[in-house]
């Protein structure tokens, strides 16, 4: 039995994994035609034709709404700006509630503060890290106007239950669906299961134009005004509504320039392509890691609910200290000083990390309840018009605690193109630890005063 390499041993593997490069010669072909026509944005803030975007855009938004069964799509240039004109679209405002997840990107909660609302934390599920219709049911009140679901990880939550408490209290409901393109829900696609879904095309997302998003929606009238939000809506909501009709509506008519260019644009048709078939490679490559991983001592794999699709932005593992005897940190060290960083990330070292990111909680901007202006007369948490009551205490939160503190060890080597030789090396790393662990214990235990 060989000595870990943590303790002075042969690491496992020493030659770096394959980086996950999705760009190619079809995505190059595509940029070069966007260049030789010279339209690099066809972009507008005024109601004009342009309104909408160049031939690239509108083409990229049909085909994504084809993609994911959805009525409509609006680019934009990041999933955070997604959200916020999500938010934006469904009238949330000053003295408002959105109940959304503390362990996620920092966005999701940002997005209601963007329009002086208020982000009210739930708890989350212990299996599948998103929230769930029985850690938001206690947080709904008579101020809450929308739920911000995360598909944290790749995985799902479960919808069905969350749509009829939402329904039930008269509550709109945006998937932020920024880690899981391409999943489903009982044969449904995410972004499709609320009211309004949002995407990301950052580069480490599964596929990308650098930066970039997309908003989907089965509703016109949100549809549209996420396009106004996007595409600065106070300067041309008043000539929309005089050429098509009806009454103006200035209701978070704040517009911003959050436009995706044709080149963005021009990437995005050709990933769309690529999508299903890179996340088929992925989620055989997850299959293949845990068939061979059954029984190690104290990780078990992420279960997934019946009838959800999982798309593994990172592959989750439960950790359990008390079973290995060591704690996480430790065991993650050695895993990590037995394997290679990755192509391309070679700076971010080996991609196995503990938790995911810090609670949202924790933060100081809820810690001190300070966003606008100062922390005694700013808002939204000053705001006069809110009257609630804010629980930021880490103690409220015992799933995401646990989860991030003491149990979920994550890592990426499971993307293509990842072959059978190079997920090996995962799999002996991880028996050649487990194997270990009483040497790991014993160089724990004497560093330990």
């Amino acid at each position: 039995m060989s000595e870990l390499a943590l303790l002075g041993g042969k690491p496992v593997r020493t030659e770096a994994f394959p980086a996950y490069k999705v760009i190619g010669k079809d995505d190059e072909d595509a940029v070069a035609k966007v260049m030789q026509s010279g339209i690099l944005s066809r972009f507008l803030g005024a109601w004009h034709p342009d309104f909408h975007g160049g031939p690239e855009v509108q083409a990229f938004e049909a085909e994504w709404a084809g993609a994911f069964d959805a009525a409509h799509a609006v680019s934009i240039n990041s999933n955070t700006s997604g959200l916020f004109c999500s938010i934006g679209a469904v009238g949330v405002g000053p003295g408002d509630e959105v109940i959304v997840s503390p362990y996620t990107m920092s966005a999701s909660a940002i997005a209601p503060i963007i329009f002086n609302a208020v982000p009210v934390f739930a708890d989350i599920d212990p299996v599948s890290y998103c929230l769930s219709a029985e850690t938001i049911a206690p947080k709904i009140t008579p101020r809450t106007k929308a739920i911000i679901v995360v598909h944290i990880f790749g995985n799902v939550a479960d919808m069905d239950p969350i749509m009829e408490l939402a329904a039930k209290h008269n509550i709109t409901v945006i998937e932020d669906c920024a880690q899981a393109p391409f999943a489903s829900y009982k044969g449904r696609p995410v972004g499709t299961l609320g009211h309004l879904g949002v995407f990301s095309l950052n580069y480490h997302k599964h596929i990308h134009t650098g930066e970039g998003g997309v908003v989907v929606t089965n509703h016109a009238n949100l549809a549209e005004r996420v396009a106004l939000i996007r595409n600065h809506g106070e300067a041309v909501i008043e000539a929309k509504t005089k050429a098509e009709g009806g009454s103006l509506d200035l209701v978070n008519m704040l517009g911003f320039n959050m436009r995706l260019g044709e080149i963005e644009a021009a990437i995005g048709r050709r990933q769309l392509i690529k999508g299903p078939d890179l996340i088929e490679q992925r989620r055989a490559n997850v299959a293949y890691l845990e068939s061979k991983l059954s029984g190690v001592p104290g990780l078990s794999m992420p279960q997934v609910q019946d009838g959800v699709k999982h798309v593994y932005y990172v592959h989750a593992l439960s950790y359990e200290a008390q079973i290995t005897g060591v704690r996480r940190e430790t065991w993650v060290a050695a895993l990590k000083a037995e394997l290679p960083p990755t192509q391309l990330r070679e700076g971010e070292g080996v991609l196995i990390g503990q938790g995911y990111v810090r609670p949202l909680y924790r933060q100081p901007l809820y810690q001190t309840r300070q966003a606008y202006g100062d922390g005694k007369t700013g808002c939204p948490f000053a705001c006069p018009h809110y009257t609630g009551t804010l629980d930021y205490d880490p103690a409220s939160y015992p799933n995401v605690e646990n989860a991030h503190f003491t149990r979920v060890v994550t890592h990426e080597l499971m993307r293509p193109p990842m072959t059978h030789k190079d997920l090996d090396a995962v799999v002996d790393a991880i028996h050649k630890v487990s194997e270990q662990l009483p040497a790991l214990k014993a160089w724990e235990g004497a560093l330990t005063p």
